[in-house]
C-alpha cells in the first residue's frame, strides 16, 4: 500500500508504460514555505478540475459549481486514489493526480459520467488543512519590551487586524476601514478562537492568530468572503485594553521636595501635558500650543478622571495619568479625534495652582538689625526685585536695568500683591512673596506673563522717602509753629520772600518737622507753595496773607499733581 509519488513537470506530463498500478502525483506548483502537509483524518478544502487521461475531457470542477470541495482524507470518503493522491499536500500547492480504474469507480464507472475502466486525471489546488484535534494556534510575531497588562476574560480590547484564509486570501483588515475592531472578551461577542488567542495580550503586540474552522464560522461560513469550513488567519495589533472595572491610575513620576501643599477641590491649576493613547500614539499636547491647560479642580470642567487624578497635587509635579473610557470620553469619544472606548494617557506637569481665597504670601528672608522706619502708604521707595513663575521661569528682574525700581506706595502703580508685598517693610529687609492671580494680572496675560498664574517675587528695599498723603506737597510732622508767620520771618522784617520761605521750609525738613513729597523737585514745590500763600503776586508773603478760613487753609496747602 505504500503510496507512489512519481513527479513530471507540468510540461512532461509522461506516465510509465503500461497498466496503472498506483497513483501518480504531478507536484507541478509547490510553495516555498509549507508549514502542515495533509495526512490521514485531516479534513481539506480544495478546488479541482477532473479530465479524463485518454482525451482530456472535463467531466466534473469545483470551479464550475463556484464551490471548492470539503471532504476527509483516508477514511473511505473519497475514491481511494485521491485519498491516496492528496497525502503529503501543502495548501497552496497545485498537483496533477492521475488514478487508475482500480483506484478510482472501477469496471463499473458511475452514473453515466464515469464510463467503465476510465483513469481519471484530477487537477487540485489544495486550499484549507485542518483536523478535528486542531487547537488555536498562536504565534508571536512582535512584542514589546515592557507589559504592564495583559489581556483577560471581561475586558474591553481595541485591536486591528488583517483577516485572510489560510491559502492567504484576505477576506477583512480593520485597516482598510481606518477603525479598530472594539469588543468584550469571553462574553461570545467573537468566534471561539478569537476568543482564546486575544488572550494574554499586551498593548502593542502583535499576534499570528491561527483558527480552525470549528472555532470560526464552521459548515456555514460567513457571507461570501468566508466560505464553509474555513480556517482563519488572523494578524492582530492590540491598541487598547481596559475594564468596566477600571479605576484611574496615578503613577508619581516626579515629586519635589519640600512640598508643604497640594490641589484640592475649588483649586485652580495650570499645567502642560502630553496625551498619548495606550499604544503611545499622540493626540494632543498643551507644549505644541505653548500654552498651559488651566481649569478648576473637582468642578465638573474637565473628564472625569482627570478631576480625580488633579488631587494631591504639588507645584512642579510630574505625574502619569491612565484614565479608562468610563471616567473619559467613553464609547463615542470625540469626533476623529479620539476614537470610542479610548484608554487615555496624560503625562502632566503642574505649573502652579492657587484657590480663589488664597491671601498674599510673604515670607521674611532677612531682617536687619535695627529698623527704624517701615514703608507705608504714600512712602516713595527703591528696590530690587525678581519676578518669575512658580515652577521658576524667570519672567524679570530689576537687575535688567541700569536703575533700581521706584514707586510711590498706595499710587497703583505696581500689582495689588506687589504693593502689599512692599509694605511695612524696613530698609534692608528681603522677602519672598507668592502672588495669586487675582493679586496679580488675573485671567489676562500681561507682557510676558501668563493668564492666571501665580507669581514669585524676591524683593529688597534698598531706599525709604517717607511720603505725604495724596493730593499734598508738604506736611507738618507733629504740629507746625504757632504762630506760624514769626517763624517763617526769619530775619523779622515782616514779610517773606521766596527765598527766606525756601530756607524756612527747609529748616522744617532737615529737623524731621515737616516732609516734602519725595520723587517730585524740592525747588518746584517750594515755589508752588509760595505761590499759593503770596495772594496779592507781589513777591513776598507777609502775615495778613496767612490769615485766612480753614477752608483757605486747606486749600493752600494742597497743590494739584
Amino acid at each position: 500500500n505504500n503510496l507512489i509519488f512519481s513527479v513530471f513537470t507540468h510540461f512532461h506530463n509522461v506516465l510509465p508504460p503500461g497498466p496503472l498500478l498506483d497513483v501518480v502525483v504531478d507536484r507541478y506548483d509547490i510553495p516555498k514555505v509549507c508549514p502542515r502537509e495533509v495526512e490521514i483524518e485531516d479534513f481539506v478544502r480544495y478546488h479541482f478540475n477532473g479530465t479524463f487521461f485518454e482525451d482530456g475531457k472535463k467531466f466534473d470542477s469545483s470551479y464550475d459549481r463556484g464551490k471548492a470541495f470539503i471532504s476527509q482524507v483516508g477514511l473511505g470518503r473519497l475514491i481511494a486514489g485521491m485519498d491516496r493522491g492528496l497525502l503529503g499536500m501543502c495548501v497552496n500547492e497545485r498537483r496533477r493526480v492521475t488514478v487508475p480504474p482500480h483506484l478510482a469507480y472501477g469496471s463499473i464507472g458511475t452514473g453515466g459520467i464515469i464510463p467503465p475502466d476510465a483513469v481519471l486525471v484530477y487537477d487540485v489546488l489544495l486550499l484549507d488543512i485542518w483536523n478535528e484535534k486542531d487547537k488555536v494556534e498562536i504565534r508571536t510575531l512582535d512584542k514589546p519590551a515592557s507589559c504592564r497588562r495583559t489581556t483577560a476574560a471581561s475586558d474591553f480590547v481595541r485591536y486591528h487586524y488583517n483577516g485572510t484564509l489560510l491559502s492567504g486570501e484576505l477576506f477583512d483588515s480593520s485597516y482598510s476601514r481606518n477603525a479598530t475592531y472594539d469588543t468584550y472578551l469571553g462574553q461570545g461577542d467573537l468566534i471561539k478562537g478569537m476568543d482564546e488567542g486575544l488572550l494574554g495580550m499586551c498593548i502593542g503586540e502583535r499576534r499570528l492568530i491561527i483558527v480552525p474552522p470549528f472555532l470560526a464560522y464552521g459548515e456555514n461560513g460567513y457571507g461570501t468572503m468566508i466560505p464553509p469550513q474555513a480556517t482563519l488567519v488572523f494578524e492582530v495589533l492590540i491598541v487598547d485594553v481596559f475594564n468596566p472595572k477600571d479605576d484611574v491610575i496615578v503613577e508619581a513620576k516626579e515629586v519635589p521636595k519640600g512640598c508643604t501643599r497640594t490641589t484640592v477641590t475649588g483649586d485652580y491649576i495650570r499645567y502642560h501635558y502630553n496625551g498619548t493613547f495606550q499604544d503611545g500614539t499622540l493626540f494632543d499636547s498643551s507644549y505644541q500650543r505653548n500654552s498651559t491647560y488651566n481649569t478648576y479642580i473637582g468642578m465638573g470642567y474637565v473628564i472625569q478622571g482627570m478631576d480625580k487624578a488633579l488631587q494631591g497635587l504639588c507645584i512642579g509635579e510630574k505625574r502619569r495619568v491612565v484614565i479608562p473610557p468610563h471616567l473619559a470620553y467613553g464609547e463615542k469619544g470625540v469626533g476623529d479625534f479620539i476614537p470610542g472606548s479610548a484608554v487615555l494617557v496624560f503625562d502632566i506637569h503642574v505649573i502652579d495652582f492657587h484657590n480663589p481665597k488664597d491671601p498674599v504670601n510673604i515670607k521674611v528672608t532677612h531682617k536687619p538689625q535695627e529698623c527704624n522706619m517701615r514703608s507705608e502708604a504714600d512712602d516713595l521707595i527703591q528696590y530690587r526685585y525678581n519676578c518669575s513663575l512658580m515652577d521658576g521661569t524667570l519672567l524679570y528682574t530689576s537687575d535688567q536695568y541700569d536703575s533700581l525700581s521706584i514707586t510711590t506706595l498706595g499710587a497703583n502703580n505696581v500689582i495689588l500683591g506687589l504693593e502689599e508685598g512692599l509694605r511695612g517693610m524696613c530698609v534692608g529687609e528681603r522677602r519672598e512673596v507668592v502672588i495669586p492671580p487675582h493679586f496679580g494680572h488675573g485671567e489676562n496675560e500681561a507682557g510676558g506673563v501668563p493668564r492666571s498664574a501665580v507669581l514669585f517675587f524676591e524683593l529688597e528695599l534698598v531706599e525709604l522717602q517717607k511720603g505725604v498723603p495724596e493730593g499734598y506737597m508738604f506736611v507738618w510732622v507733629g504740629d507746625g509753629p504757632d504762630p506760624l508767620f514769626p517763624a517763617m520771618d526769619l530775619d523779622g522784617d515782616k514779610q517773606v520772600p521766596l527765598e527766606e520761605f525756601s530756607v524756612f521750609i527747609r529748616l522744617q525738613v532737615q529737623g524731621g518737622k515737616g516732609r516734602l513729597r519725595p520723587g517730585i523737585d524740592a525747588d518746584s514745590i517750594i515755589k508752588d507753595m509760595f505761590d499759593n500763600q503770596d495772594r496779592n503776586k507781589d513777591g513776598k508773603i507777609v502775615e495778613d496773607e496767612l490769615t485766612v478760613t480753614e477752608d483757605d487753609v486747606s486749600k493752600q496747602a494742597r497743590d494739584e499733581l
